[in-house]
């Protein structure tokens, strides 16, 4: 049993990995930070883990007591600050696995970060050490990683949809175009004007246009599976559900290959991959993802216009999140990839 803990556990990613955690067979939550609920019992604040962590209370988080009497901390906060607590959590147990699940150690290039993020990035020293924790792409290099960049929900949806492609070379990596719709959780619990109830419901809006902050990572790591720089056109929009990303790539099919050909590709590319799901006719809806950790995609040839169109669909709390963050500990542990995940989606 390892023992885990969750720093900001209050949000909708801190409080899915409590979820998730509290059922997983081979780990134990022995603390979960809260600076403003601080003495509140988990369950008081939360009842749905009522009978899975029963006794567990908010406790402020102490760099100390984290490092001390835990195996894995999970940082679900903002970035800028992780990178403060998984400098100062390392510096005290160099054997501590500090999983972030924040943008801090997502892009290798300190430059990018400020640029994108408009802050120098605050520890540079840790970038070489982080280890990008899309597992499908990174197994190799999770196990026995100590600091682990949990990727981006957007980014996680773009890229496990084009990277079949994108690393075979069967497609011209400047024709991407990459279109993703999120639920409103993306935006965090801390409730906005852009994210209030009624100037969501009933409506679709694109923002982040040219401008979002996954741009960077999606190119990043498309990049580095084609071998040299690439750049795409990603727009992200809001849609008026709670949770669940669903994204529709575009890209050129200069070899002219049949959708068959193409099935072929991505089942053998993912035969691998417990969580990725290939479509063999259909197209991924959100709806069959959502609760799971589970990314499925499905795509059409079109002929008339000599491209693909991939489609992908994932929850963006849980294989977007707080899922694959469970998922790379496991790998980063040597557990079996699939323990505390194996639930399907809900279907409705």
């Amino acid at each position: 049993m390892k023992k885990c803990s969750v720093v900001g556990a209050t949000g909708y990613t801190g409080t899915e990995l409590v979820r998730l955690l509290s059922d997983h067979p081979r780990v134990r939550l022995v603390s979960v930070t809260s600076r403003s609920l601080a003495g509140k019992r988990v369950t008081d604040v939360f009842p749905h883990l009522i009978s899975h962590i029963n006794g567990l209370s908010f406790v402020p988080p102490d760099m100390e007591t984290l490092a001390r009497e835990s195996d894995c901390v999970f940082l679900a906060t903002p970035h800028g600050v992780s990178a403060d607590l998984a400098a100062a959590l390392l510096a005290r147990n160099r054997d501590l696995v500090v999983i972030d699940l924040s943008a801090d150690f997502r892009l290798k290039d300190p430059d990018a970060y400020a640029h994108w993020y408009g802050h120098p990035h605050p520890h540079p020293e840790l970038l070489p050490q982080a280890v990008y924790g899309l597992p499908e792409l990174e197994a190799a290099h999770l196990k026995g990683a100590r600091l682990i960049a949990n990727p981006g929900c957007y980014p996680t949806s773009v890229v496990l949809a084009a990277a079949p492609l994108v690393k075979g070379g069967l497609t011209d990596p400047t024709s991407l175009i990459a279109d993703s719709k999120s639920g409103v959780t993306g935006a965090g619990r801390e409730p906005t004007m852009g994210t209030h109830f009624p100037e969501v419901n009933e409506s679709i809006k694109a923002y982040g246009v040219t401008k979002h902050r996954h741009t960077p990572e999606i190119e990043q790591e498309l990049s580095s599976l084609a071998g040299h720089p690439l750049i795409l056109n990603f727009t992200p929009h809001l849609l008026p559900i709670n949770r669940g990303i669903l994204s529709t790539v575009y890209a050129a099919n200069p070899k002219g290959l049949s959708k068959k050909e193409l099935l072929d590709v991505y089942h053998e590319f993912y035969k691998a991959a417990p969580f990725v799901r290939v479509y063999d006719s259909g197209l991924p809806e959100i709806r069959n993802v959502r609760g799971s950790n589970y990314c499925d995609i499905g795509f059409e040839v079109d002929a008339r216009t000599k491209r693909f169109v991939l489609v992908s669909a994932i929850d963006n709390l849980i294989k977007g999140a707080s899922g694959q963050a469970v998922q790379n500990m496991n790998l980063a542990f040597g557990f079996p990839e699939t323990d505390g995940l194996k639930a399907p989606g809900v279907g409705a």
